[in-house]
C-alpha cells in the first residue's frame, strides 16, 4: 500500500496568495488542490485545472508560461482534456505534481509577485464551465453502508433485514458509465415499468418515487492486467482520489425490476458527480481506522483483511444533503438540510471495494469509477436517501415552504457537500454535487 505521509503540502500554517483560499470554511485552500477539467469558453476544448479558493489554476497555461516545470510525461498528461492520462501515471509522479502546484500557489512564491503571469494562468471559477473530470470507461456501485442496508432491508424483510452474505462480501453491481453527468446537469424524471401493490399487471410511465443517494465516488488510478487480482496491501495504489456522487434512483421501478438480477432502469438514467477530484494525498490528515465491527460479526476473509486497512482504511468526511424546492427558491428560502453523516461509518473501506472488485481477475483501468453506495450513519438524521428518511414514503418531510415530500418533485434541487476536518489540520472540502429534477413535457 502506498505510504502517504503528512508533508509540507499539509502544513496548516501555509497560506496562499489567492486570498479567497484563506477564508474560514473555504473548500479549496492550498492544502487541498483538487483536480478537474473545464472549458474556458463555448467553443474551446477542455483543459485541466486545480481549484484554489474561488479561482482555478489553468494547468496548460501554467506549463506554457513556464511557471510550472514538470517531467515530460507529467507535462504531457496535463495537456490532455481529461484526467485519465494523469491517473495512469505512478503515485510518485502525482506527488511531484502536488508539491509543484503547492509551491506555485503558496504565499511568497515567485508567482505571487508576478501579476502579469497570474492573469495568464488564473481563471475565475464563475467564468468557466466545469466538465466531467474523467472519460469514464466503467462504473460500478457498491452497497457498503450497513446502516443503509439494515434500514432498507427492514422495510422489505423485517424478519431478516440483512441477507446472510452482507457481512461477508462487499455487495455491488455494474452501473452505466454513459449516463454519469457533472454537477449542475438537470435530471430528467425517468420512465419505466411499475406495479401497484394491488394491480395484476404493471404499467409504464414516469416514476413517482424519484430519490437521491448520497455517495462517495472513488476514481481508479493505475490498473491491473486482466486475470491479476489486486491484494488488499496494494489496493490504495489503485485509488487516485474521490468526488461526491449522487446515484439517482427510481424506487418504484427498482422494487418491480430488481428481482432476480438487481438494479437496471431504476438506476441507469443519471448519476451525478462533483467536478473536482480530491486526491488521496490531500485526504491524508483525515484517515481513520476502519469502522469497528460489532461483537459477533465475522472478521473479513483474509483477502479483504490487513493491519493497515484496519488501522487507517477509513476516511473521516462529513457529508451533507440539502433540498431546495422551486417554491422555496421563489420565496427566497434557504435550502433545507436533509441529513448530515460521515463516511467513516462505512462497513467496507474503499480498499476492500477495490480488492473485491478485482479479486476474480477483473481488470480495472485508469478513470474507472467506483461508487460507495448510500452513506448512512447510525442515527436516523444520518440517513442518506429519502427512502430511509421518509420510511418508504410513510413519514413525509415538511419543508420550510410548508410543502411536504416523500420523494422528489419537479424543480427540487439536491445539493451534496462534503469536507474533512481534524484537530490541528486545515479543513478541506469536496465542493458541491448538484442536480435539479425536471419532469418530461
Amino acid at each position: 500500500m502506498i505510504d502517504r505521509p503528512l508533508d509540507a503540502t499539509h502544513d496548516p500554517d501555509r497560506r496562499s496568495w489567492v486570498a479567497s483560499a484563506n477564508l474560514p470554511g473555504a473548500d479549496f485552500p492550498v492544502q487541498n488542490l483538487p483536480l478537474g477539467a473545464f472549458r474556458p469558453g463555448p467553443d474551446e476544448p477542455g483543459r485541466l485545472g486545480v481549484a484554489i479558493g474561488d479561482q482555478v489554476l489553468d494547468l496548460p497555461a501554467a506549463l506554457e508560461a513556464s511557471c510550472l516545470r514538470l517531467p515530460g510525461e507529467l507535462s504531457d498528461a496535463l495537456m490532455r482534456p481529461s484526467l485519465n492520462a494523469l491517473m495512469g501515471l505512478s503515485a510518485e509522479r502525482r506527488r511531484v505534481l502536488r508539491r509543484a502546484v503547492a509551491e506555485l500557489l503558496i504565499a511568497g512564491s515567485r508567482l505571487a509577485r508576478d501579476q502579469a503571469t497570474q492573469a495568464r494562468v488564473l481563471r475565475r471559477a464563475t467564468d468557466i464551465k466545469m466538465l466531467l473530470p474523467v472519460e469514464i470507461g466503467d462504473y460500478s456501485d457498491f452497497y457498503a453502508s450497513i446502516h443503509h442496508a439494515t434500514r432498507v432491508g427492514s422495510m422489505f424483510r423485517p424478519e431478516q433485514p440483512l441477507l446472510p452474505n452482507y457481512k461477508w462480501v462487499p455487495i455491488g453491481y455494474h452501473g452505466r458509465a454513459s449516463s454519469v453527468v457533472v454537477s449542475g446537469a438537470p435530471v430528467l424524471r425517468p420512465q419505466g415499468q411499475t406495479r401497484a401493490g394491488d394491480a395484476t399487471a404493471p404499467s409504464f410511465g414516469p416514476t413517482r418515487q424519484l430519490d437521491y443517494e448520497l455517495e462517495i465516488g472513488a476514481w481508479i488510478a493505475g490498473g491491473n492486467p486482466l486475470g491479476s487480482p489486486i491484494p488488499i496491501t496494494e489496493a490504495e495504489d489503485h485509488l487516485f482520489g474521490v468526488s461526491l456522487l449522487n446515484d439517482w434512483s427510481a424506487r418504484d421501478l427498482q422494487s418491480w425490476e430488481y428481482q432476480p438480477l438487481g438494479p437496471f432502469l431504476a438506476k441507469n438514467f443519471a448519476t451525478t458527480v462533483s467536478p473536482w477530484v480530491v486526491t488521496l494525498e490531500a485526504l491524508t490528515p483525515f484517515r481513520v481506522a476502519a469502522a469497528q465491527r460489532p461483537d459477533g460479526d465475522p472478521a473479513p476473509l483474509p483477502y479483504l483483511d490487513g493491519v493497515e486497512n484496519r488501522d487507517r482504511g477509513g476516511i473521516s468526511l462529513t457529508l451533507e444533503v440539502t433540498l431546495r424546492s422551486a417554491a422555496m427558491l421563489a420565496r427566497g428560502l434557504e435550502p433545507m438540510r436533509l441529513s448530515l453523516s460521515n463516511f467513516r461509518h462505512m462497513y467496507w473501506t474503499l480498499a476492500q471495494l477495490v480488492t473485491h472488485h478485482a479479486s476474480n481477475g477483473c481488470n480495472l483501468r485508469p478513470g474507472d469509477l467506483i461508487g460507495s453506495g448510500t452513506v448512512s450513519g447510525p442515527e436516523p438524521t444520518e440517513a442518506g436517501c429519502l427512502l430511509e428518511l421518509t420510511w418508504r414514503g410513510q413519514r413525509p418531510l415538511t419543508l420550510p415552504s410548508g410543502e411536504q415530500r416523500t420523494f422528489l418533485e419537479a424543480g427540487d434541487q439536491l445539493t451534496l457537500r462534503g469536507w474533512g476536518e481534524a484537530p490541528g489540520r486545515t479543513r478541506i472540502g469536496l465542493g458541491e454535487c448538484q442536480g435539479t429534477v425536471m419532469d418530461r413535457r
